[in-house]
């Protein structure tokens, strides 16, 4: 074979903040401090000069040695987005660590990824009071703060800014082999422990430059980005690493994500593109209505996490002006997947037609190769009706996790198993009717409570909806919907039964309905099914004569 004749340079995550640096130095950067909950600005070239810094800390007095894991326990701030750049810059991994998952977790998680040094927000010094004699591999606890809010702690706490104030803004990041580690990200464990996704320098760039394209993310200089999916659940959804490719300012909204402080830092920073899961945008709409404030800046909302509810899309659309975009994808997945974009065959369709589009999961993003399989591993044809078991490969997927759990998980001819069910169109839309272990199978049919919630939540008086099957001695298993109600609302049984009456098929409507005042949410902001089947276990439905 006949070889191209290009240069061979790899693919480095340092070369995207020396790039921002260098060709939008001054663009800004804009971070709510949770020590103060005060916003302090910078710019990208200010953020390369103390990455510079960090990184020699950790080759220097700290002395990381490349492929050492450094793990943060931290929310969107500046701090976390030099981290970010630092360590995986001089050779380390970045492992970031969910703050909401149970203290035992977080203390296994870094002793599984033998983490050497953990950098962690304030707010979080009692994990580490909690978890630091639990691990045995942590060298150093480094809070991200200056002196002035240094917390008191019986465990020997540094000081960020005091670490890095000594260090030179001189370093030269070095090249090593792409494929090495960059990251490492942990799924929650739902179900069983958690496994970690290890990610690469060539995948995060290579992903990085898919979120920039048109048709995906769109990212461009003239956007101002507001990540409100956390740094630590998935890399932000990569938004750090496209907002350095093109410039973009970006805007931290630290551990202010209340509808309340998310406006504010959106109109202060007149903040364009937003991405978040469902519950965060549910309490920001509600916010704005009872406000009556305004969100003129926002041109669209990326949703992710979650199915994007149809009332939702209404909602933002029809009273705000914003184009709401649905994504999916998954941790294993770094996470892109599928983006929400129409095609310009839709321009002439009507909105109704073009929301059933929108609230599907998304059309496919190159790079992401994906299929949907039976339960005997035959390929089902992209006819947006046959639904199986949807699998993926690209260059941004795993293909095995980390320290070899899970393996499992992937297909004999090497496909990743997502765990979801749905189908594809010849357009290359997926659409998702559930998770393999949440699809409710009554009477021989699959009912998907990912539909059935989505219908719920377009009640008036319906905050969150969650629908898990229970057992049923005739028809195997029968819906349960379990409803949190809007604050200041009473919905009846009756209310809810009738409206979704008027929008399902008779037999998907849910042989129960009960109410909780708070619903169990994970870690990242889903629905927990496993608890609300172990809140519901000895719930039996009334069965007809």
């Amino acid at each position: 074979m006949l070889k191209g004749q290009m240069m061979n340079r790899p693919l480095m995550i340092a070369d995207l903040i020396r790039h921002a640096a260098q060709n939008h130095g001054s663009r800004a950067i804009a971070s709510r401090l949770p020590e103060n909950h005060q916003i302090f600005s910078y710019t990208w070239a200010q953020c390369h000069d103390r990455a510079q810094q960090l990184a020699n800390l950790l080759t220097g007095p700290f002395k990381t040695r490349p492929g050492d894991r450094v793990a943060t326990i931290a929310w969107n701030t500046h701090r976390h987005l030099e981290l970010y750049y630092g360590v995986s810059g001089m050779g380390g991994v970045i492992h970031t660590v969910n703050p909401r998952l149970a203290p035992d977790q977080i203390a296994w998680m870094l002793n599984h990824s033998r983490a050497k040094h953990v950098f962690f927000d304030v707010t979080f010094t009692p994990i580490i009071e909690a978890i630091a004699k639990s691990c045995k591999y942590v060298k150093k606890w480094v809070v991200l703060s200056d002196e002035a809010h240094k917390p008191e702690a019986k465990t020997k706490i540094e000081v960020y800014e005091t670490l890095i104030a000594n260090q030179s803004h001189e370093y030269d990041w070095p090249d090593f082999d792409e494929n090495a580690a960059s990251g490492l990200c942990y799924t929650s464990g739902t179900t069983g422990d958690p496994k970690g996704a290890l990610y690469s320098h060539r995948s995060t760039v290579l992903h990085a430059m898919a979120c920039c394209a048109t048709d995906v993310m769109g990212v461009g200089a003239d956007g101002v980005l507001m990540p409100v999916v956390p740094m630590f659940h998935v890399n932000a959804w990569g938004i750090p690493y496209a907002a350095a490719i093109a410039g973009a300012k970006l805007v931290l909204p630290g551990a202010r994500m209340d509808g309340a402080g998310l406006h504010e830092m959106i109109e202060q920073e007149q903040v364009t593109y937003v991405a978040g899961v469902p519950t965060v945008w549910l309490g920001l709409l509600q916010y704005l209505r009872e406000s009556e404030k305004r969100i003129d800046s926002i041109k669209r909302v990326l949703i992710g996490g979650a199915a994007l509810p149809e009332a939702l899309l209404r909602a933002f659309e029809a009273e705000f002006g914003v184009e709401m975009q649905q994504g999916w994808g998954m941790t294993e997945m770094s996470p892109l997947g599928t983006i929400g974009t129409l095609l310009p065959k839709h321009a002439d369709i009507s909105y109704d037609e073009q929301v059933k589009i929108k609230i599907k999961q998304g059309r496919l993003v190159y790079g992401v190769d994906m299929r949907s399989v039976d339960d005997d591993g035959q390929v089902l044809p992209r006819d947006g009706q046959s639904a199986g078991h949807i699998q993926v490969r690209g260059p941004w997927i795993i293909d095995s996790y980390y320290r070899g759990v899970g393996e499992d998980s992937f297909s004999d001819d090497g496909w990743f198993k997502t765990g979801d069910v749905g189908h594809i169109d010849p357009d290359g839309y997926m659409t998702i009717t559930d998770r393999s272990k949440d699809v409710i199978k009554s009477g021989g049919e699959w009912i998907s409570s990912i539909e059935l919630e989505n219908v719920a939540i377009g009640h008036p008086d319906v905050a969150i909806a969650g629908a898990i099957g229970l057992p049923h001695p005739k028809w195997q298993e029968r819906p349960l919907l379990v409803i949190q109600a809007k604050p200041n609302t009473s919905p009846s049984r009756d209310s809810i039964h009738a409206f979704l009456a008027e929008r399902l098929p008779k037999w998907w409507l849910p042989d129960g309905i009960e109410f909780v005042e708070q619903m169990p949410l994970g870690a990242t902001g889903k629905i927990l099914k496993s608890k609300l089947r172990e809140m519901f276990k000895d719930y039996t439905f009334a069965v007809e004569a």
